[in-house]
């Protein structure tokens, strides 16, 4: 039982004794009162373990009446017992999270914490080559669906990680700052030494916070407190906004999608494709998996794309039925959610048009191969380089002007932003949330606000005002 009715008494001295000195302390009151004490050879000794106890009853800590210690010894106490090492954490981490997350989110778990968990280490004694060892933790320890088979590692990973598991810090370690802002620089270098990307150490860093919380619920450490909010670290910057110089405007856009379809039957079964990305602003994992009864496309004025789910292609490896791609609900939306998209006329024919010459795949997508697999980003990128070149002066191919197909979906919103359109419904058909909205498209916005700026200084002006 935990009580913060305590009374410390002086230390008393017993002469003859091998350990003379003794600190005596009360916890609890009446019938549940407990003494308690502890002897020592030397007095400066039984004077710091006094002031232990002094201390942690001046931080308001509550204390066990049985074994008398303060509820920060006991928490450490639990957590020696429970000397869990950070590798067999992590594994432990994987299998607890692999059964409800999409393939994407596993492969990108094994990524940061096979980033993480070389660093943190107590020696590199006889250390494993570092390729060999980020594999066999990237491949076989960090993927459940690897080492629930019946096959073995090879002898190389095997070695690998018996070497790791052996000398793997344990996680209470991480209640030093130095081993959390060691496991933030490793997970901010690539394996060769250089920076990785801004938006990858943000995920694994993510990845990392998400793996000492559960730690912190499994009690390893004295502090209930995730340590890795007492290490200032600043992320790298990432360049989130969209250059305006990568926007395409209206005219450029169909001189690309000519381009596209200009390419024979592979660009004319692509056109459409593209222009999903621009006239509703579609991501290209939303766009492949676009299916018939999703699109209202009357014979005339505006038609309606209902988009659901997406596909993407975290790989093999990483699925429940070993397929290389999966279907996700839209992004930051619950699974079954939908986003009707508005569509203009022109593009209301070019899908009409679309489906009468090509179909559909036999569930129903508009956008296939040949043999109605689904679209790859390395097919239709190829269409979209030739496209560029055909269509683009040698100046405006050399430029980041459409220089990938998701600049599509960029140059689309770009042009309801400056037409006028209110950003809450441009933030809607996009799928964005509007601070996401400002933050990706602020420069795009500011030149929005210069052209609103002079439309009200000149409407002014024809008032009278100077």
């Amino acid at each position: 039982m935990l009580t913060y009715d305590v009374r410390i008494y002086s230390i008393e001295t017993r002469t003859g004794r091998p350990k003379p000195y003794r600190v005596r302390w009360l916890v609890g009151s009446g019938p549940h009162a407990r003494k308690h004490s502890k002897s020592y050879r030397l007095k400066p000794q039984a004077d710091g373990r006094r002031s232990e106890l002094m201390e942690a009853l001046r931080r308001g800590e509550q204390f066990d009446t049985e074994q008398g210690l303060p509820a920060s010894e006991l928490r450490a106490r639990e957590a020696k017992e429970k000397a869990v090492t950070w590798y067999e954490h992590t594994c432990a981490f994987i299998e607890k999270k692999w059964t409800d997350a999409p393939g994407k989110s596993r492969r990108n778990f094994a990524d940061a914490l096979a980033s993480i968990t070389p660093a943190m280490v107590n020696t590199n004694v006889k250390r494993p080559d570092p390729r060999v060892l980020r594999r066999a933790l990237y491949s076989w320890a960090y993927n459940k669906k690897r080492w629930e088979g019946e096959e073995e590692p090879p002898r190389q990973w095997a070695e690998a990680l018996a070497w790791l598991e052996k000398h793997s810090v344990l996680v209470s370690d991480f209640e030093d700052p130095k081993t959390v802002r060691k496991a933030l620089e490793a997970l901010s270098r690539k394996l060769d030494g250089g920076k990785a990307a801004a938006r990858t150490a943000k995920r694994r860093r993510a990845c990392l916070s998400d793996a000492l919380g559960v730690a912190v619920e499994a009690g390893y450490f004295t502090i209930p407190v995730n340590p890795i909010g007492a290490v200032k670290w600043t992320p790298p910057k990432t360049a989130e906004e969209v250059d305006p110089d990568s926007v395409a405007n209206p005219r450029q856009v169909r001189r690309l999608l000519t381009a596209v379809r200009e390419q024979g039957e592979r660009g004319e079964r692509l056109e459409a494709f593209f222009g999903c990305l621009y006239y509703a602003a579609m991501r290209p994992a939303e766009a492949i998996n676009l299916k018939r009864s999703q699109c209202h496309l009357p014979d005339k004025g505006w038609g309606t794309l209902k988009l659901r789910k997406g596909v993407v292609y975290p790989g093999r490896d990483w699925t429940d039925d070993g397929a290389s791609h999966e279907e996700r609900g839209l992004k930051a939306r619950a699974e079954d959610d939908t986003r009707p998209v508005p569509i203009p006329p022109t593009f209301v024919r070019l899908l009409r048009a679309h489906l009468d010459e090509h179909g559909t795949a036999p569930d129903g997508r508009l956008f296939r191969t040949n043999r109605n697999g689904l679209l790859q980003d390395t097919g239709y990128g190829e269409v979209w380089a030739r496209a560029r070149g055909a269509a683009l002066s040698e100046e405006e191919a050399a430029s980041p002007l459409a220089r990938r197909p998701y600049d599509l979906r960029h140059a689309g919103v770009s042009l309801w932003l400056s037409s006028g359109v209110d950003p809450a419904e441009c933030a809607r058909r996009a799928g964005h949330s509007l601070n996401v909205l400002f933050r990706v498209y602020a420069k795009v916005l500011a030149q929005a606000q210069d052209q609103a700026n002079s439309r009200i200084e000149a409407a002014m002006k024809e008032w009278g005002e100077e």
